[in-house]
Order: structure tokens, then C-alpha cells, then sequence
């Protein structure tokens, strides 16, 4: 299973410039091994106003027909909380910065286990959780 995975930061560039599942998308997602992880999809059905819900339907459906969402297995979980706790020895973050920090260690960990490579333009984020465990990303802007 290798192929790339969007984090939601750029869904959120896509979706505000109403782009959402737009037909460069849908080829992308048909012609490429291109996931979504069920933790982005969450963060985007949370923060999707009205207006954008269909954008966010419209995406799952795609990933759905295309059976390319990734979800995040028990061991994930087990190794996202281990990797927060590293990260929070050597940084002293507080349980707020953990728990901000959740999600994205869990799409982190989940697309390494997968062999997919996450694109995304939360640059900070990941190049700390990048620190303390491997996986394969780099910096995107957005999907056009």
C-alpha cells in the first residue's frame, strides 16, 4: 500500500477556495494511490461550515468508491501516545499541546505503517513529530 496522503491543511486551502473534490482531484485520487485518513476526515466534517458539508460529503464518497481511507489501527493509537510522550519530555508541552498535537501524530504514524507519504503545509507540526518517530512527508501548499 504506498502511495499519498493530504492532511487536512490542505483540504481546508481546497475546500476555502471551493475547490473541494474538483475533477483535478478526482484524477488524482483515480489515477494515483492517494488516501484519506479517517482522523483528516474527521478534522474536516468538525470545522466544515454548512456551506462546505457537501465538499466534505463529496470527498469521502470519492475515497469511499475508491476504498483508499486509512484508518488508524490500535497499535497506532499506542504509538501516537507514546511518540506524544517523548515529544512532551523533551519540550514540556502541556496536556493542551499534547492533545492539539493528537491527530496529527496519529495520521503521522498511521502513514508510515501504511507506507504512504503525507503532504501537508503544517510544516511545524509534523517536522517536530518527525523528531521522534519516521515517516515519510514533505510541504505541499495545495491541491489544485
Amino acid at each position: 500500500m504506498a502511495g499519498v496522503l493530504f492532511d487536512s491543511s490542505i483540504y481546508i486551502t481546497a475546500i476555502r477556495a471551493k475547490r473541494g473534490a474538483s475533477p483535478a482531484l478526482r484524477g488524482l485520487i483515480a489515477e494515483t494511490a492517494t488516501w484519506l485518513s479517517s482522523v483528516v476526515l474527521e478534522e474536516l466534517y468538525a470545522g466544515a461550515v454548512r456551506s462546505n458539508r457537501d465538499l466534505v460529503e463529496e470527498l469521502e464518497d470519492e475515497f469511499n468508491r475508491a476504498q483508499r481511507i486509512l484508518v488508524p489501527s490500535q497499535s497506532d493509537w499506542t504509538e501516537a501516545g507514546k511518540l506524544l510522550a517523548r515529544l512532551a519530555a523533551k519540550y514540556g508541552y502541556e496536556q493542551i499541546g499534547r492533545g492539539r498535537l493528537t491527530n496529527d501524530a496519529l495520521i503521522a504514524i498511521s502513514s508510515a505503517r501504511a507506507g504512504i507519504t503525507l503532504l501537508t503545509s503544517n510544516a511545524r507540526d509534523f517536522s517536530r513529530l518527525a523528531e521522534f518517530t519516521h515517516f515519510n512527508w514533505r510541504v505541499a501548499n495545495s491541491v489544485n
